[in-house]
């Protein structure tokens, strides 16, 4: 899962990134405005936390671009001015939550696990399809109740084919949400198929079916 954190407080926004990372989940840091609103044009997030005041502009003018454009991100808005006024603009605008600062990291954590929880897995903690089971809360990935012990990154992609169930994910999105915007740098997708590919094996090698399949020249699909 991928989260941009829209913070211009340096410490707090690593402090943010640290705790995340720490969660699986994958952060990128833009301190300002214009940083913020070019990764939004190029990248797609689970998950926006999004500061109101920052340098260049206010932060729910990005709020506003993101709906105008029909993004799908979900937005938590995290603010120091703990007014009324802010929250109920946000939420009128579209966000899906609001932390007023300063907050304890683990909130912010459970806020955004249910966040995406909500958008991408109807609200469940668990998810089952047939011999495969996932808690997300502990992440563990179970295969006819044995647990299959995943890379980071292979629980990235899990969760991501999941949650994009009987759609084609091209390899560049793919990419993208493996290494963020370093994606840009590689010169083809390889190391994504080496994901997927480790992925495959290791929930075939426990006995799962071939739920990831392959669509030639587009991307790959999970097929529910």
């Amino acid at each position: 899962m991928k989260i941009l954190i829209v913070e211009d407080e340096f410490d707090l926004a690593q402090d943010i990134a640290s705790y995340l990372s720490s969660q699986n989940y994958r952060c990128e840091i833009a301190s300002d405005i214009q940083t913020a609103s070019e990764k939004i044009e190029l990248y797609n997030y689970d998950c926006i936390l999004l500061d109101v005041m920052l340098p260049g502009g206010n932060g729910l003018k990005l709020l506003e671009k993101l709906k105008t454009e029909n993004k799908q991100d979900g937005v938590i808005i995290i603010s120091a001015k703990n007014s009324l006024d802010d929250k109920i603009d946000g939420l009128q605008l579209g966000a899906d939550d609001y932390l007023a600062k300063p907050f304890h990291l683990a909130e912010l954590a459970a806020r955004v696990f249910s966040l995406i929880r909500r958008k991408q897995f109807n609200n469940k903690n668990i998810i089952e399809q047939n011999e495969l089971h996932i808690d997300l809360q502990a992440k563990i990935v179970l295969v006819n109740n044995v647990e299959v012990l995943l890379t980071k990154k292979e629980f990235v992609l899990l969760m991501l084919f999941i949650g994009n169930k009987n759609r084609v994910i091209s390899k560049s999105a793919l990419a993208e949400h493996l290494s963020g915007d370093l994606a840009d740098m590689f010169d083809n997708h390889d190391f994504v198929y080496a994901h997927v590919k480790n992925l495959k094996k290791k929930l075939a090698d426990a006995g799962c079916t071939n739920y990831i399949k392959t669509v030639y020249g587009n991307g790959y699909r999970w097929e529910a």
